[in-house]
């Protein structure tokens, strides 16, 4: 009986269990990583001014866009929200539910921008923060843009922070003050694999999956919106402004002739008197953001004692100030310095292990770690050779290896280099199987993958360096980052040449540079949801420790075996 697979799988996992359980008693090895000592020279000042005039245009770009978010529908639309109905604004309830403001917030610019007009903050706000010590996914409605009417990127969303939260293994707070679907963009939102229902499915996974999930009724919760506080395992409600109805009053009107009030018909006396929708009941939004605490405060997770979580907080500074880093963010390619710069100022203390320093060149390699955290670093200073990407591939297994998470500092080069003879092309073909064991190397390793877009994101190098389609656990960009098939300039290269029509084809050129200049922005690309958001390079260490610390909690949960079923409501 004993060496039946099953009970052997068990016994495996319950040892796990409990080696996770003890290794926050434990100390990390000793290490004493030799010190990049980089600082800026003479001969720096020329690019490095050049890049701090670009950083200052972009992050005075990151300061609007940033006002316009805080904005939500404008003031008509607040005014009517805290004065008519009576409701908190989206980041007041977050006051309510989190530890503090000291929260990691995810693409705050998604929606702005997009071809059916400017949906701020995609009209709901995502994120993660601490409730009683434990980093938890939030995903709060905003109801002061569109009326809290979901677009198709609203629900893009919403799935990102599911799907984030499935992947790093974190509860999930949903604050639901919705109005339902945006009809005229049904087509974008109801009927594919990654539209509407996919929310509902993902709850069904987390539960079984045994991730938390907790949902506040705080406004209108109308059609499919009905589901999400249903399916979660636990639901607050709270009078008079919350309410669930799969058709509200005017539909029933339509339908039967009978007149009935919101409260009567999906009101929070219902639901937790009479359905058993929702367990909780209250009387107005600060006791059931108490409740939500309180049901937090039942999840079975061991956190690590207050001391290590302060030391790794007061973990060594670099050497360089935060603030160079605006000055090392390259205005195009030929305005790269040395990526080790970079490096030295986001790591401890400027401690940098390097891994096959002298092969492979143009991809630095290497360990260090981030307020404690020890982490490999991969970072582009060139294209990506045929013997940097067999380097890549090496350092990314040994990585994995040793369940160190991985750090991806992406510039990649503009383009490929052309094949123009024999043995260009026989380097091109060596490069492109470097290239793909490299690819396959990322896609397979199981660690934590962090990508920050610190320049250019194009071409095939972008993949290799765990660029979107290789699902890193968060990918982000600095605000001069470029990310397109080949930055604006360099799209000749790809074309077909066509010496009759020459003429066509250099309008078509100037054409697609022109889309480029505006297509490539970092915040074209977040604003469709291609990023977790765009972040300040001076921000970068403090964002990266906490996302190292969020992917770190799943080890701190005692249970994680899948369940046979979910729980289900009456």
């Amino acid at each position: 009986f004993r060496s039946h697979p099953g009970f052997v799988e068990r016994h495996w996992q319950r040892s796990v269990c409990r080696m996770s359980s003890v290794a926050g008693k434990r100390r990390a090895l000793p290490s004493a990583f030799p010190v990049l000592d980089l600082p800026l020279l003479p001969i720096h000042k020329h690019i490095y001014e050049a890049n701090l005039r670009n950083s200052n245009a972009w992050c005075k770009k990151y300061t609007e866009f940033s006002e316009k978010v805080m904005e939500g529908g404008g003031e008509r639309a607040i005014a009517r929200h805290t004065q008519r109905n009576r409701k908190l604004l989206v980041r007041d309830r977050l006051r309510l539910l989190l530890d503090d403001e000291d929260f990691l917030e995810l693409s705050p610019f998604a929606g702005l921008g997009l071809p059916y007009g400017d949906i701020p903050s995609a009209g709901t706000m995502t994120g993660i923060g601490r409730i009683n010590g434990l980093w938890c996914v939030f995903v709060a409605s905003d109801a002061t843009v569109k009326g809290g009417t979901s677009y198709p990127i609203t629900v893009k969303k919403n799935l990102r922070a599911q799907e984030i939260a499935i992947k790093n293994r974190l509860p999930c707070v949903y604050l639901v003050d919705s109005g339902g679907a945006f009809l005229p963009l049904q087509s974008e939102i109801f009927p594919d694999k990654n539209h509407g229902g996919r929310t509902f499915y993902n709850e069904a996974i987390m539960s079984a999956m045994k991730i938390p999930q907790v949902a506040v009724v705080c406004g209108s919760c109308t059609a499919g919106g009905a589901y999400i506080p249903t399916m979660a395992e636990e639901a607050v409600m709270v009078h008079r402004i919350g309410t669930i109805f799969l058709g509200g009053p005017p539909l029933v009107k339509a339908a039967t002739g009978e007149e009935v009030t919101p409260e009567d018909l999906g009101g929070a006396r219902l639901h937790a008197e009479v359905s058993g929708c929702v367990d909780h009941f209250a009387w107005e939004e600060k006791e059931a953001f108490d409740y939500t605490r309180n049901i937090i405060s039942t999840l079975n997770f061991l956190l690590p004692e207050e001391e290590e979580e302060t030391k790794k907080r007061n973990a060594e500074e670099p050497l360089h100030s935060l603030e160079e880093l605006l000055g090392l963010a390259p205005k195009s390619y030929n305005y790269s310095l040395d990526v080790k710069m970079v490096v030295s100022r986001l790591v401890d203390g400027s401690r940098f292990l390097e891994f096959k320093a002298r092969y492979g060149t143009s991809l630095v390699t290497g360990f260090a770690k981030i307020h404690g955290h020890l982490v490999g670093i991969l970072a582009n200073d060139g294209q990506l050779s045929y013997e940097a990407a067999l380097k890549g591939s090496h350092f990314v297994q040994l990585c994995n290896q040793r369940d160190v998470p991985l750090l991806f500092l992406q510039n990649t080069a503009p383009t490929a280099a052309l094949t123009l003879s024999t043995k260009q092309a026989e380097m091109n073909s060596n490069h492109l199987k470097a290239q793909g064991s490299m690819m396959s190397a990322v896609a397979s390793a199981s660690v934590p993958k962090i990508t920050v877009v610190i320049g250019g994101c194009h071409g095939a190098d972008s993949y290799a360096m765990c660029g979107r389609a290789f699902d890193p656990n968060f990918l982000f960009l600095w605000p001069n980052a470029k990310v397109s098939i080949a930055p604006p300039g360099h799209i000749g290269s790809l074309l077909p040449l066509n010496g009759e029509q020459e003429e066509e084809q250099k309008k078509q050129e100037e054409e697609l540079n022109r889309r480029l200049v505006e297509e490539s922005s970092a915040f074209f690309s977040s604003s469709r949801m291609w990023d977790d958001g765009v972040i300040l390079p001076q921000n970068t260490r403090k964002v990266l420790r906490d996302v190292l610390d969020i992917i770190k909690q799943q080890r701190y949960q005692l249970s994680t075996e899948t369940l046979q079923s979910i729980p289900l409501r009456m």
